[in-house]
């Protein structure tokens, strides 16, 4: 999956009063840090005398260079003080997710004088963006060395980039409608496009059968030889006629040369019967290699795909998300449950087990391509973002992989700090069994962000940071 880190426009805030060359330092050492950590920024050098913002009059420059830039966010650190006007009116024409930050100050000169008073430039700044009803993010006052400085960097860039993927338009196409007994997935898609800009596109089922029978009999050749690969790697079980294995190939091609073709980020699949009695197999597989790069809901879930998008969004694309569900209760441990679901990146894999492509074990059919395999072991950040009546929430959790029972299809075992919490809270909402889950501990930073997602509010489900 491909990196996606955002570009932060680098706004530093002087003043005229307190010292100028000290507030020059301090803006080279945030520029040095934030190259260190390889943070792509944009900055003021050569827009505005020695890169700083000193003056109201500067803002319309200040402004015109970031939008040029197409900036994704703006980190205003406070070198010596704080021109709040010009904080205010250069975050209020920009409308971008904006970090306020400035360096602890150290003590007086032996003389009793002063090189910046950062502190109280933050506290008056801030007073002007909540005067603007402008959200921000704030880092505690600290040293550029503190570990708090780059967590917070790190947590804003990450909620900044899951903000984007609605303030910049949201596509995802719909592969075949919803699954009449799934009523549970039914959506408002004219409010999701007025209110969130989430565009559904909707792609025509029949004509997706077509193009994939065709590309699977044109690239036959090539299928042969993945197939033989993927052979080595995986037990492919229930094909006597090679042909049919490759569709499920050509299925994912297909899935992914249309997101191509329509800038999708993510893709919501009907999955059955249509399509799995047109390829004469089960097509999960294709779903989990396509969710390497892309969010996919099973079963037609729209909001489950937003819930990916935004789990792959605030990973800045570094690995994928799956769409799994709550299912069963663990059977010894009062706080572990069952992720369980089909359709899982290959890559999520545990390193202990196979990817085994075997027959349904609920419906009784003679078509192959179901996946089983256990999921890898560490720490997992479950999201949901769902809603009715206009009430639209984002159910956040943490927790961590523990050891459970073996069952079939894709499953981990997850410990949370406290599941009959969990199981209230989600049951009191508008939520549904589908959350998308990723790898790693993001909670925070999904918090963080529904500060720039207006009409969003965010449910956390565990009490602590890190059950």
């Amino acid at each position: 999956m491909q990196t996606k880190q955002p570009i932060m426009g680098l706004c530093p805030i002087g003043k005229f009063v307190f010292s100028h060359e000290d507030a020059i330092r301090r803006k080279v050492i945030v520029q040095q840090k934030l190259r260190q950590w390889k943070i792509r920024f944009v900055d003021l050098d050569g827009v505005l005398p020695d890169g700083l913002v000193t003056d109201q009059k500067q803002v319309e420059r200040v402004v015109a260079h970031f939008r040029a830039s197409q900036a994704d966010c703006i980190f205003m650190p406070h070198c010596n003080f704080g021109t709040e006007g010009a904080v205010g009116m250069i975050a209020r024409e920009l409308g971008l997710p904006v970090l306020l930050w400035g360096p602890r100050d150290e003590a007086p000169l032996p003389d009793g004088t002063r090189l910046r008073d950062t502190l109280c430039g933050l506290f008056a700044s801030s007073k002007v963006l909540h005067k603007l009803c402008i959200p921000f993010t704030y880092i505690e006052n600290s040293s550029p060395d503190d570990p708090i400085f780059k967590t917070g960097l790190d947590r804003f860039l990450r909620a900044s980039n899951t903000a984007g993927a609605f303030r910049q338009s949201m596509r995802i196409g719909m592969l075949g409608q919803r699954i009449d007994f799934f009523w549970s997935t039914i959506v408002n898609e004219s409010e999701l496009l007025e209110r969130f800009r989430v565009e559904v596109l909707p792609l025509d089922l029949p004509s997706f059968i077509v193009r994939a029978t065709q590309r699977a009999q044109s690239d036959a050749s090539r299928y042969a030889a993945e197939t033989r690969e993927l052979s080595r790697t995986m037990r492919i079980e229930g094909y006597s006629d090679p042909a049919t294995f490759h569709r499920v190939l050509a299925v994912r091609d297909e899935m992914l040369a249309l997101a191509a073709e329509h800038g999708l980020e993510g893709l919501a699949v009907q999955d059955f019967m249509s399509l799995v009695d047109a390829m004469g197999t089960y097509c999960f597989l294709a779903n989990g290699m396509v969710a390497e790069t892309l969010a996919v809901g099973e079963e037609t879930d729209i909001h489950g795909v937003i819930s990916g998008i935004m789990l792959n969004r605030v990973m800045l694309g570094e690995q994928p998300s799956f769409l799994t569900e709550y299912t069963v209760r663990h059977p010894e441990n009062d706080n572990g449950v069952l992720l369980w679901h089909v359709g899982a990146p290959p890559s999520m894999c545990h390193p202990d087990d196979r990817i085994r492509l075997g027959h349904h074990w609920i419906l009784k059919s003679p078509l192959a391509g179901m996946p089983h395999f256990r999921l890898k072991d560490g720490p997992i950040t479950v999201l949901r973002f769902d809603g009715d009546h206009g009430d639209y929430r984002l159910a956040v959790g943490e927790g961590r992989s523990v050891a459970g029972p073996h069952t079939l299809n894709n499953y981990v075992w997850m410990q949370v700090d406290d599941w009959p919490h969990w199981e209230r809270t989600l049951m009191d909402s508008p939520f549904i069994h589908h959350t998308a889950m990723a790898y790693g501990h993001y909670a925070s930073a999904l918090m963080e962000a529904c500060k720039y997602l207006p009409g969003i509010e965010p449910v956390r489900l565990d009490r602590a940071d890190n059950p």
